[in-house]
């Protein structure tokens, strides 16, 4: 026997009906002021893991919970796969909204939003007041109950704190997901997801740990060498290792015909052309820890650069850089089946392969990896110039790029130059004896064990230890003792600027 679940026209439905069941009650009616159009913003973080129609659905309640008596919602802005880090300006939505809000005819009078943190972070809220103010557009937040009162010191206020709040939130959010995964990694050797390396593929490895997850279905997976890259990946370590350049194995490569990373794996690599391998190609597979069958985790991070402000509201943008190797983060145990010993990866790691000069004569550069251009932060280049070692920063600019105007001077540093000055430094010489050497290999060994830099711009010169500053002079006035600055060979010009406060000159 089946039960009909048609609808029989005429008859009403569930939904009719249940909306027909509400009791009336005697009220006061008063005629209503005349209605506000709203404008709803929403945001949700992430698409993979998040229900776009539940969310929307949830923060809309409360706006409209929050309008209901004074007006109405008549136009919908929602972000999706957005975080509230990002600026305003910056999100596809919120974007829109801004224009809409500076055009005359627009349809809306205020802005609601279901909750701050979804709209909101740091002090974003104080950097678009001034665009609210000056297009005459109200802001309505559960959180003052109604339409914000700017010129009121205790809204003010309370804006401040959640504004902090919000912040605090992602700051948590961030350090307990880091420390899991730090652990994920190095205890457990997980695979924390992301496109398999060159020459692996990605297999089960069972269930999801969390009982949660594992019942929704998530599994984990682990690395398994790719027959068909998985002998090439040995091939270029062995070239490497035989003494060939990069170059020469690239050509290699391409003049068999193998397919590059991008070629082999297409589906994962759409924004790669896949035609042939790249000198940049093979030196990653060279320079990537996780074919030693370790799990290496943090080798990248993504900086948060700020940048030239849209009028009021601040933007930044997410640049990716390389962690240095102290950083990373490996696995105590082997997590997947090694392509290559640890010994052959560190080897490879200390080659060096640099063109012969045309006089067959070695060029040496003594303080290579050790001079830091003070403009911009940058590790200078190794440039010979007139037949000597010297160091050479563009500051970021290549031929390859269109020039921009004002750009900084080019930086060019003599090496003897350089040592000439540190052997003769007296107040160098009093905290650093070993400086005083007039071998210049001794000098060039003792500045990398110590781990210090050399910081040149067009003015002066200094040398930078873990605790101090030192102004490099004929008649300088000795090391300046600061605290610890553990970031400031980061190659951040902030950072180098904020060091300049202890540099004696």
């Amino acid at each position: 026997m089946t039960t009909r679940t048609d609808v029989i026209p005429g008859q009403p439905t569930l939904t009719s009906w249940a909306t027909q069941q509400r009791r009336f009650r005697p009220r006061r009616f008063t005629p209503s002021p005349e209605e506000l159009r709203f404008a709803f913003y929403g945001r949700m973080s992430t698409i993979d893991h998040q229900d776009r129609a539940s969310s929307c659905r949830w923060q809309r309640n409360y706006a409209e919970d929050l309008v209901a008596g004074h007006g109405r919602i008549v136009v919908e802005f929602f972000d999706e796969g957005v975080s509230r880090r990002i600026a305003w300006p910056d999100r596809p939505q919120a974007a829109r909204l801004l224009a809409a809000m500076a055009e005359p005819a627009r349809g809306f009078d205020a802005i609601v939003v279901g909750e701050y943190e979804r709209a909101f972070h740091g002090q974003q809220l104080e950097q678009l007041t001034p665009t609210l103010l000056k297009h005459g557009v109200q802001l309505w937040l559960p959180e003052t109950h109604g339409p914000v009162d700017f010129d009121n010191p205790r809204q003010v206020a309370l804006l401040d704190l959640l504004g902090v709040h919000s912040q605090r939130e992602v700051s948590r959010a961030r350090h307990r997901t880091t420390a899991a995964m730090r652990a994920q990694a190095e205890l457990q050797g997980r695979h924390l997801g992301g496109r398999p390396p060159y020459g692996y593929r990605l297999v089960d490895a069972g269930p999801h740990p969390n009982r949660a997850h594992a019942a929704w279905g998530r599994r984990l997976h682990r690395l398994e060498p790719d027959p068909a890259t998985a002998p090439w990946v040995r091939w270029i370590f062995e070239q490497r290792l035989a003494g060939y350049s990069v170059a020469s194995i690239a050509r290699a490569l391409n003049d068999t015909g193998i397919p590059c990373p991008s070629g082999a794996d297409p589906a994962r690599n759409r924004h790669r052309s896949g035609h042939q391998w790249m000198l940049t190609t093979v030196a990653a597979i060279l320079a990537n820890p996780r074919y030693t069958g370790r799990q290496v985790w943090n080798r990248q991070r993504t900086d948060h650069d700020d940048i030239e402000p849209d009028g009021t509201i601040s933007r930044h943008h997410e640049i990716q850089r390389r962690n240095a190797a102290p950083q990373w983060v490996i696995s105590r145990q082997i997590a997947h089946p090694p392509l290559v010993t640890e010994a052959q990866f560190i080897a490879a790691q200390a080659i060096h392969t640099a063109p012969t000069p045309a006089d067959g004569a070695p060029r040496r550069y003594l303080l290579a990896g050790l001079v830091c251009c003070g403009v911009c932060g940058r590790i200078m280049d190794s440039h010979w110039v007139h037949g000597r070692p010297g160091y050479r920063c563009r500051h970021g600019h290549t031929s390859s790029r269109t020039k921009t105007s004002p750009r900084p001077k080019i930086l060019y540093i003599r090496e003897d130059h350089l040592l000439d000055r540190i052997r003769h430094d007296r107040g160098l010489h009093r905290h650093q004896p070993a400086l005083r050497s007039p071998d210049p290999d001794k000098v060039a060994t003792y500045l990398h064990t110590n781990n210090m830099i050399i910081v040149c711009d067009h003015h002066a010169w200094t040398i930078e230890s873990e605790t101090a500053v030192h102004t490099l002079n004929r008649h300088g006035s000795g090391f300046a003792a600061t605290a610890k600055i553990p970031a400031q060979r980061d190659g951040d010009h902030a950072k180098h600027e904020e060091l300049s406060r202890f540099v004696w000159k």
